[in-house]
């Protein structure tokens, strides 16, 4: 048993021991590197984003204005350097998006920071296209539904914690409009298959747990990869959510409009600091 606990100590000790003795960072890259990968017998971990990086990215909103983009009147403003929209009782918006037209893409980086407060949720929608698909009505008490700022499409998810099920949503990838509705939960690695139901081939960590990464009322930073079938959600650092999408007949896997959501009253989500590098 004393040597159980020995060699448990022993393997929590090592990662801060071997951290405190790694070679200085900037000494080992000027080395050059053997031909297994190592500078002076270490291996470089990776660089870390830098989300403040836009090398080869384009800027889809200038800080000041709505141009490009189209959405509900009434409902969406600039305010403080941030594209905001609102819903109140004296002006319910429903579930509706600001669509950017400046710009299509299905394989890109996007990174922006977005912030929800009062209650409700919002979303950023991607590879997306806009009109309302049958069986799509506005629910009780919304406006009428405009096909201009209905999006269809994969969303990237985020919502305020109004209840149990609001607080697992963040980081989740959702199908707007297509009757998939969650496909990929918070935390889960997801592939899907033509004519077959989405399944479960890896765990990211638990559900509850990486909701800790979520800053309620807060601006958050999303990063969102896609690459042919793959997608991932990154929230303020932390993978959420994979997708393998194998069906070439999927939504999820075209080309197609960017967009930013606002659902539920009252709500008032922010965005700001929106880049986008396509690759395709």
């Amino acid at each position: 048993m004393q040597w159980t606990l020995l060699l448990a100590m022993t393997c929590i000790a090592a990662p801060a021991l071997f951290a405190q003795t790694q070679p200085d960072r900037s000494e080992l890259l000027k080395v050059k590197p053997n031909i297994s990968g190592q500078r002076n017998g270490v291996f470089i971990e990776p660089d870390p984003m830098d989300f403040a990086d836009h090398a080869g990215y384009i800027s889809l909103f200038d800080g000041k204005t709505l141009t490009g983009w189209d959405g509900q009147p009434g409902t969406w403003s600039v305010e403080d350097g941030a594209i905001v929209g609102k819903s109140t009782p004296e002006h319910v918006a429903g579930n509706t998006f600001l669509v950017y037209h400046g710009v299509e893409a299905r394989d890109f980086d996007l990174k922006l920071e977005i912030k929800v407060e009062w209650g409700g949720g919002s979303g950023i929608q991607y590879r997306s296209s806009t009109g309302i698909p049958p069986g799509r009505v506005p629910g009780k008490g919304e406006p009428p539904l405009d096909p201009r700022w209905v999006m269809i499409g994969p969303q990237a998810d985020f919502w305020y914690p109004v209840n149990a099920k609001a607080k697992q949503y963040s980081g989740q990838l959702y199908s707007q409009n297509t009757s998939r509705g969650i496909i990929a939960w918070r935390g889960q690695v997801v592939q899907s298959l033509p004519g077959r139901l989405p399944r479960l081939v890896g765990n990211i960590g638990d559900r509850a747990q990486l909701g800790a990464y979520v800053k309620d009322g807060a601006w958050n930073q999303y990063t969102i990869i896609a690459r042919g079938g793959v997608i991932l959600h990154i929230l303020n650092g932390q993978l959420m959510t994979v997708l393998v999408d194998d069906d070439p007949a999927s939504s999820n896997n075209v080309s197609g409009l960017f967009g930013l959501q606002i659902e539920g009253t009252p709500c008032k989500v922010s965005f700001r600091n929106i880049w986008l590098r396509k690759i395709n």
